[in-house]
């Protein structure tokens, strides 16, 4: 009854894929090779099939500019969020639907660092022509990545970028520049 619901549209799904599907064996490294490279949507240079966060609805939905309370964070500041990211989605098909909106971090000033890494997250249930903004904020841990100086995850001073949208696919997303000091 349920996947009849789904085929005939009484109702819409909102799901996002929790991985990246490849467009084929090829794009994996081989199986003997334990490195990151090309592997997760972390660390995977190539098009995918379907990327990771990606989904499918019977609405449409348009995800607007988004805005940042900050622009910059020093290190060390723990009790509040580094930086709120506010965006805001319209509906923008003829039916009720759910949109995750996501946010990615990428570190500039560290070639060994994942292209993106999924930092946060927001569901919003929209009706028809409904506009609401998906409100995320990006604590300290948003920001760590591995020191191998100390053998632990860190918060180090430099260049990130922050991306939101509806997937983890290039296409889907917009940027802020951030710094941390």
């Amino acid at each position: 009854k349920a996947l009849a619901e789904v085929l005939f549209c009484d109702y819409n799904p909102g799901g996002k894929l929790p991985v990246t599907f490849y467009r084929s064996n090829n794009d994996l490294p081989d199986f003997l090779d334990y490195s990151m490279k090309n592997r997760t949507y972390r660390y995977f240079t190539g098009q995918p099939q379907y990327a990771f966060g990606y989904g499918l609805s019977y609405t449409t939905f348009s995800v607007g500019n988004g805005k940042m309370t900050a622009k910059s964070a020093k290190i060390g500041k723990s009790n509040k969020p580094y930086t709120v990211v506010v965006v805001p989605v319209t509906n923008t098909g003829n039916r009720e639907g759910t949109e995750t909106v996501q946010v990615y971090v990428k570190r500039l000033d560290d070639a060994g660092a994942p292209i993106k890494a999924l930092k946060g997250f927001q569901k919003l249930t929209l009706k028809s022509g409904e506009t609401q903004k998906a409100t995320i904020a990006l604590d300290s841990e948003a920001f760590e990545y591995y020191d191998e100086t100390i053998d632990e995850l860190a918060v180090k001073p430099g260049k990130y970028q922050i991306l939101y949208g509806t997937s983890s696919r290039d296409e889907d997303l917009q940027s802020f520049d951030f710094t941390v000091k």
